[in-house]
């Protein structure tokens, strides 16, 4: 009898020690996946940084002689050390300054809709799709569909202004996305708080989703702006011009009313388009020409990107949950 009770008091306690073991080996195990899979993440994040260093590094080297004021003031000549990226800058302006006052507005508004307003049904659902497919389409697809709509059925020529609705509508769907999920990510408590006090749908939209969400906002606003600002195919695509020496009309006049639309309708470049031109010419000089543009471009994309995370910080550090 003693040996028996013996041997079912210690089986037990066996059997636990034995399900710890297996326990403590499972999580080392997992610990030691995670520690690879990280280990592999940051080498390829690593990889990824050493080649875009590389390659601006490369640019830099091979353009840093061309940056001087003369660059950006003068316009592009059949000369390599004459020429300047005057029309392609002011152009590039122009148009992001036409893609803004299309795509932001429209883009906040629908993201807006859709998260707080649109019902839950089928269709939302069908929206929200093709919205997020559209993320995705190549932007050779926007020049064609401008192309067609813009210049052709709509007559409105290859100018600022179609560029600037090819950009616009190329960066929508990124706008909207990232609306939406900035609004998604405002706690459910904040709205409940507000419609206990009595506040109506707007005002609880206005005062409270959109000001936690300014930052994330903001942040899609400007990623979606400097991507638009590298884009080449669909400008090339509506027939954006690769040379040339004068600058559209100023939208703002010395009369009344003080603002000029002419300005809209003007042909233009841009600098993907122009350092597309100098890397077409065999002469070396213009090569380098098109490395210091490659170089500024990405200098600018980073600028705009780094802002973004900078704002983001500085929104959400002084918000108050």
């Amino acid at each position: 009898m003693t040996s028996d009770s013996n041997s079912t008091q210690i089986t037990p306690k066996a059997s636990v020690i034995k399900d710890l073991d297996e326990v403590r080996a499972m999580i080392k195990r997992h610990k030691l996946n995670d520690y690879i899979f990280s280990l592999v993440g940051l080498l390829a994040l690593t990889l990824a940084l050493l080649t875009l260093l590389t390659l601006f590094t490369d640019l830099v080297m091979d353009g840093y002689q061309r940056f001087n004021l003369d660059f950006f003031s003068e316009f592009p000549s059949r000369r390599a050390a004459r020429a300047g990226l005057l029309s392609a800058w002011v152009g590039s302006v122009l148009v992001m300054l036409v893609t803004f006052i299309v795509a932001v507005p429209m883009g906040v508004a629908a993201g807006l809709y859709l998260e707080e307003y649109a019902p839950k049904n089928w269709f939302s659902d069908i929206i929200e799709i093709n919205v997020t497919n559209l993320a995705g389409v190549p932007s050779i697809i926007y020049g064609l569909l401008a192309l067609g709509l813009f210049v052709y059925i709509l007559d409105l020529g290859q100018s600022i202004l179609t560029a600037g609705l090819t950009l616009g509508l190329l960066i929508l769907p990124i706008v909207i996305v990232s609306t939406r999920e900035s609004i998604r990510a405002i706690p459910i408590a904040i709205r409940e708080a507000a419609y206990a006090v009595g506040a109506t749908k707007w005002q609880v939209v206005y005062n409270h989703v959109l000001k936690y969400s300014y930052g994330g906002i903001l942040t899609g606003i400007i990623i979606g702006m400097a991507r638009a600002l590298g884009e080449t195919a669909p400008i090339i695509t509506i027939g954006a011009l690769t040379f040339i020496a004068f600058l559209p009309p100023t939208p703002i006049t010395e009369t009344a009313p003080f603002i000029n639309f002419e300005w809209l309708s003007s042909g233009f470049t841009v600098l993907p388009i122009q350092m597309f031109n100098w890397l077409s010419r065999p002469d070396h000089a213009f090569h380098i020409n098109a490395a210091a543009t490659g170089a500024l471009i990405i200098i600018i994309t980073l600028l705009m990107n780094g802002t973004a995370i900078y704002l983001r910080y500085k929104i959400r550090k002084n918000i108050k949950w």
